[in-house]
Order: C-alpha cells, then sequence, then structure tokens
C-alpha cells in the first residue's frame, strides 16, 4: 500500500479548496518576502505630507514621515498589500525602526524641520528601536524638540500601560505625541487623561463631505470639543476639498492635513 494518503479529504486539508484563496495567500507570502528583503538592503525612503495650520491659514506646522519600501527595480511596494498584516509582527518593529532612523537623520540634517513618524506601541519596547531613538537623543538634545511620535488609537489602547510608561520617560526630552485615527479605534475618553497625548489626528472617515455630511458635522465637533477639553491640539486628517477645510476651520480644528495641502513626496 503506498504510504501517501492521495484520498480527496487528504488533499483538500493540505491547499485550499478556493483557487483564488491560494493565489491570495502565495501572493502575500511574496510581498512579505519583498518587504523583508527591501529592509535588509535598506532600501526604504520616506514621503511627506504637510499638516498646515488652520489659522492663519495653511501655513505648515510640521510634515508627516510615510515609509515607502522599495522592490529591487526601484518600485514601491504598496503599503495597502503588507502593512496591516505585519503591525503586529517582528517585521513590524523593522518597519517602524526603519522610519524612525529615517526620520531621525533628516531631523539632525535639517535643523528647522519638525516631523512626524508613526509607531507601533509594540515597537515602544522593542530594543533596536529604543537604541536608535536614544542614541539619536544622545548625540543631540534638540532632535526630541521636534520630533512627533504618532500612535494609532487601537496600537495605544492595547497596551495602555507600556505607552504611558513611555511617554513619562520621554517628557524630559520634548518628544510630543500624537493620537492618530482618533474617533474610529477604541479609546474610551475617561483614558485620555491618563495618557501624554499633545495632540489628537481625527480620523479621515468624520472629515470626508463634512461640509455636507450632518453626521460627520456633529462628529468632528464632538471629537475637536473633546481634544480641547484636554489640552490638545486637533488635526482634521484626509481633507481634499476647501469647503471641508473651511467647516473644519470653523468648528475648531488647529491643523488640517490632506491632499488639498499637498500629497506624499519624497521631498518638502
Amino acid at each position: 500500500m503506498s504510504q501517501f494518503d492521495l484520498s480527496p479529504t487528504a488533499l483538500d486539508d493540505r491547499t485550499p479548496q478556493d483557487p483564488l484563496e491560494y493565489a491570495v495567500q502565495a501572493r502575500d507570502r511574496d510581498v512579505l518576502s519583498m518587504v523583508r528583503a527591501a529592509l535588509g538592503r535598506n532600501r526604504a525612503a520616506l514621503a511627506f505630507q504637510p499638516v498646515v495650520q488652520a489659522h492663519p491659514s495653511d501655513s505648515i506646522a510640521f510634515y508627516e514621515c510615510l515609509i515607502r519600501v522599495l522592490d529591487e527595480t526601484g518600485r514601491i511596494i504598496p503599503a495597502g498589500q503588507f502593512m496591516a498584516a505585519i503591525e503586529e509582527t517582528p517585521l513590524g518593529r523593522d518597519i517602524d525602526v526603519a522610519s524612525l532612523r529615517l526620520a531621525l537623520g533628516l531631523l539632525r540634517d535639517a535643523p528647522g524641520r519638525r516631523l512626524s513618524v508613526n509607531v507601533s506601541a509594540r515597537s515602544l519596547g522593542d530594543s533596536a528601536w529604543r537604541r536608535t531613538l536614544d542614541g539619536a537623543l544622545e548625540r543631540d538634545d534638540t532632535v526630541g524638540e521636534r520630533l512627533i511620535l504618532e500612535i494609532s488609537e487601537d496600537s495605544a489602547m492595547r497596551l495602555p500601560e507600556v505607552v504611558m510608561r513611555f511617554m513619562e520617560e520621554m517628557q524630559p526630552f520634548g518628544i510630543a505625541f500624537a493620537l492618530d485615527d482618533f474617533g474610529a479605534g477604541m479609546t474610551a475618553f475617561k483614558h485620555l487623561k491618563d495618557f501624554f497625548f499633545d495632540l489628537v489626528k481625527v480620523d479621515g472617515c468624520f472629515t470626508r463631505n463634512i461640509d455636507r455630511n450632518p453626521d460627520n458635522q456633529v462628529i468632528a465637533e464632538a471629537l475637536i470639543t473633546v481634544a480641547h477639553q484636554f489640552e490638545m491640539f486637533a488635526v482634521a486628517e484626509g481633507v481634499e476639498s476647501e469647503a471641508e477645510a473651511a467647516f473644519l476651520r470653523s468648528c475648531g480644528a488647529d491643523c488640517l492635513q490632506g491632499y488639498l495641502f499637498g500629497v506624499p513626496r519624497f521631498s518638502f
């Protein structure tokens, strides 16, 4: 008798029944391999999107750094194909280290700039990420005053104690903290007072078409009011039209960000 079981049941256990599912899984594996290889060869760069002041209108407050990972031909690997899958993995930590390293280099070389960098709460306790940050702070004590660390609402609430402890440690260095995707995650307002966030970024799903969407108007105004109550600046993300920008200015947004003011570019 053959040692291999070729029955339909056995074959179904070994491979996905749906050819499309199998193709998607194979593609995802390939993309993650490409990302891992690109980081190992330092094939990553930062794109910059301006965040502008609402009053006075449109003067740049800072730039958000968005990492771009490049394949062997120099083409950008779409972040949407891998970011969600790696956030809680070691590869996610590698992405955060690469983003921070590149941003710190720019802060060192361009002393007049202020930059924000995205980071997962899990990376705050990662040894490689911390070495990268601590080394930069030791070399240049002005870097912290020009660095903003953006932590998404979901990520912060998964490890609130880690985030709060790290924020307390960084207070002497002047680092600012932004709560990203505000309103779209799971932060209970009662926890806001326990953090040290300097600003919140109101999620773009609440600013889209806000000039003609009464539901979004109510929610965005409430989120901005909450931010101000806790003495935080309110940044409205995803602004794409003058009408949206005008309404957000009228309801108290401190800063605005979106394609209306600039798409992410590889230079300032």
